[in-house]
């Protein structure tokens, strides 16, 4: 039988799961998405995706691929998909792409978003989306920190505490911070790179909150860079402030 590649854009709250890649307890966007696609392949199908987004993070443009079956035209099996999906996960669209085509290995750049409330108290129905922090935060120390991490560097000081990467070299190519523009509003710590290390996104989020509260002045981010230690770094800011917002091929 003749096979097709196809590339999935998907939107989910991962408020209720535990991260992107099934794992044996507990249930990941993966497993709902292959579990959907089973009955239509009459097989399970690995969905691949392009990033493995932890417990409670989210996502408004995770890119996945998988190599399928059916004749079902993209349109048709995007609705045949998001029938039987969680209300949680919904597939925004399909296309058939080369047969080579891997969402994972062939990504160029991922954007991740973290979003914060800095005011005494967060909106309830912001509270799955943003770290609330009440204690005030000086926005301009937090961008000022945040201007040596551009670039290539090893990032081995803000990768997640235990894990283990054969190379902890990575390249930043725009990290942003965006003032909400208001009480109760998030404002947005923006990063694109060409891959980032476990906890890395939330382990810088963490750092730059401290500089923000006065605890390290704004050059202790080129001292975690440089010393290669993540002892040195802040606190890991919580999953449910972070969006993997778009990936670039």
């Amino acid at each position: 039988m003749t096979t097709r590649t196809l590339k999935f854009t998907i939107q989910y709250d991962g408020t209720d799961y535990v991260g992107w890649q099934r794992q044996p307890n507990g249930i990941s966007i993966q497993g709902v998405l292959e579990d959907a696609l089973a009955p239509i392949e009459g097989t399970l199908t690995t969905v691949h995706g392009a990033g493995r987004t932890d417990a409670g993070v989210h996502a408004l443009g995770q890119v996945a691929s998988a190599t399928v079956l059916n004749t079902l035209d993209e349109r048709t099996l995007a609705r045949a998909l998001n029938a039987v999906l969680p209300i949680d996960v919904r597939v925004l669209t399909i296309e058939e792409v080369e047969p080579d085509f891997h969402a994972r290995f062939r990504a160029r750049a991922k954007t991740y978003e973290y979003r914060i409330v800095n005011a005494p108290f967060a909106s309830p129905f912001l509270r799955r989306y943003v770290w609330h922090v009440p204690q005030p935060l000086d926005f301009e120390a937090m961008k000022t920190a945040a201007g040596p991490l551009l670039g290539t560097h090893d990032f081995a000081g803000f990768q997640g505490t235990g894990t283990f990467q054969a190379s902890t070299v990575r390249t930043i190519h725009a990290l942003d911070l965006e003032d909400g523009g208001g009480f109760d509003l998030p404002f947005v710590i923006r990063m694109t790179g060409d891959g980032f290390l476990r906890h890395m996104v939330r382990n810088i989020v963490g750092t730059l909150v401290e500089v923000g509260g006065g605890r390290w002045d704004p050059w202790h981010l080129l001292t975690v860079l440089e010393s290669l230690d993540r002892t040195q770094a802040g606190r890991t800011a919580p999953a449910h402030g972070l969006f993997l917002t778009s990936v670039s091929y």
